[in-house]
């Protein structure tokens, strides 16, 4: 990508998509920020560990952010279209529902079926297809349907959005010396990395943490260009079919390492999580399944892992262990 493009990301630019983030009428909130030692999780690593708890977000994930600062920038009653697991999708519908537009989530056919049964009850169209067909079909929407193509993590708008995540953790935490965050598309993991840098905390090491069956930015970062794969995971809203090349291009800059983690550490950071009355779907958790020997260095230093969202049911935690 273009430098210019990752330039145009100005700390002035994320400043003023988190006086619009704040203001919104979707009534996103500035989540808690808890010490590790409030809580009865087990920790392995003799840090002094912050956890931001995003999974207690209006809608149930930090996506609402980026959605509150996209809608806020596009006209009211428009038609539009996504592509989404989930999360993002429920943010899309709740935000489609608010602001009186059409919208239609093309979600992958692995995506539980109560997350398409959530995001139609707020009036927005479901088409479940396979991963590797999702933006086929949302081009033929944009093509064949007049629709307005929103993405669900490669957008500056959103990514600035999503930077007012980044923004609290320094009101809380100023200055720390790691923050962990998860990584699907990129959009979080950008707009988080880049509000920490431009404010000033040049030494702040950011990780971002993918699993290992959805490498996509791991993928990236070592072909040095945004890349696509058939990305299978248990933590289907980090499981996009590529990185998305602005977040690629502004992770490159701020972003110290993409670490990995597999399926069986999410799991087992889900049922940890919930065990201690945390309530976090597997995407969410895997920033917090990095922490236990994934993320180099947290010896003796200032952390903050993110849990980027709580979107799992009852009929989901069943599948995870005790």
């Amino acid at each position: 990508m273009d430098e210019t493009c990752v330039d145009s990301i100005t700390i002035d630019m994320l400043k003023e998509a988190r006086e619009t983030v704040r203001a919104s009428p979707l009534g996103v909130i500035n989540t808690p920020m808890i010490h590790w030692s409030q809580t009865t999780l087990p920790l392995n690593v003799k840090s002094n560990i912050f956890i931001k708890m995003e999974n207690l977000q209006r809608t149930g994930s930090f996506k609402i952010r980026g959605v509150a600062n996209q809608f806020a920038k596009r006209p009211r009653g428009g038609h539009f279209v996504t592509m989404s697991a989930g999360n993002y999708g429920k943010s899309f519908a709740f935000a489609s529902k608010h602001y009186g537009s059409k919208g239609k989530v093309v979600m992958p056919e692995t995506a539980p079926a109560s997350r398409s049964i959530l995001i139609q009850s707020f009036g927005v169209d479901v088409e479940r297809v396979p991963t590797s067909s999702l933006m086929n079909v949302v081009n033929r929407c944009v093509r064949e349907e007049n629709m307005t193509f929103l993405h669900s993590y490669d957008d500056a708008d959103l990514i600035a959005g999503h930077a007012s995540l980044g923004f609290e953790i320094l009101e809380a935490v100023p200055n720390p010396d790691v923050v962990v965050v998860c990584c699907g598309g990129g959009g979080l993991l950008a707009g988080v990395a880049a509000a920490i840098k431009l404010s000033g905390c040049e030494g702040t090491r950011i990780y971002g943490v993918e699993p290992e069956g959805a490498c996509t930015m791991f993928r990236s970062f070592k072909e040095e260009r945004p890349v696509e794969m058939d990305s299978k995971s248990i933590a289907a809203g980090l499981a996009p079919p590529s990185a998305g090349s602005l977040p690629y291009a502004l992770c490159r800059r701020y972003v110290e390492q993409i670490v990995l983690v597999s399926d069986a550490e999410i799991q087992r950071a889900v049922s940890t999580l919930y065990a201690a009355g945390f309530v976090v779907e597997p995407s969410g958790a895997a920033a917090f399944a990095a922490v236990a020997g994934r993320v180099p260095g947290l010896e003796g230093k200032t952390a903050v892992v993110v849990l980027s969202g709580g979107n799992i049911g009852k009929d989901e935690l069943r599948n995870f262990p005790d």
